[in-house]
């Protein structure tokens, strides 16, 4: 199902100053997710979107030790109880909806909670509904003072504020808000 188009239904936004205020944001919403639900992740690189997810991933209750998929692609965390595993997938090398496909995350959609991180443009084909989480860094860090590209975040930018928003659409988020502090 192409479903790109899908409706907003409501945005909100919050912001944290530590990693550990974003993962507790990220923990609060995954408590309330439910297998099927898709997640986009967008945000450059260094903005939290792996410390988002494992926030995520504790509030779901999925076995920790959540990082990147970025070599692997995709990272399955078994659920540690009766909730859904969670399905962690770094697009960012892939370049179409078609390499989506080829990883065959339909497979997983309906038992899993599948985050995305750099899927803007690439799953929304997936559901008919979705999350988009946007994080944002007060300073930035996609490119320094000179324009050239900042890969050598430190442990220091885990205490940068961000900006995170989050926008339901479709209709398993028309009448269902997320449940944050």
């Amino acid at each position: 199902m192409n479903d790109a188009g899908a409706e907003l239904r409501w945005e909100r936004e919050f912001r944290t100053s530590s990693a550990a205020q974003t993962q507790e944001l990220a923990r609060t919403l995954g408590a309330s997710l439910r297998a099927g639900d898709l997640l986009l992740l967008t945000g450059e690189l260094g903005a939290g979107k792996t410390t988002f997810t494992q926030g995520l991933g504790e509030g779901l209750g999925v076995r920790p030790g959540i990082i990147s998929p970025t070599f692997v692609l995709v990272r399955i965390h078994p659920s540690l109880g009766s909730g859904p595993d969670l399905v962690h997938v770094d697009a960012y090398r892939l370049g179409s909806p078609a390499e989506i496909d080829d990883i065959d995350l339909e497979n997983t959609m309906d038992t899993a909670v599948t985050v995305v991180e750099w899927g803007h443009g690439l799953v929304e084909h997936l559901s008919e509904s979705r999350l988009e989480i946007t994080l944002l860094r007060a300073t930035g860090g996609g490119a320094g003072a000179t324009g050239e590209l900042v890969t050598d975040f430190s442990a220091e930018d885990d205490d940068e504020e961000r900006t995170i928003r989050i926008a339901g659409y479709g209709p398993r988020w028309a009448a269902v808000p997320v449940t944050v502090p």
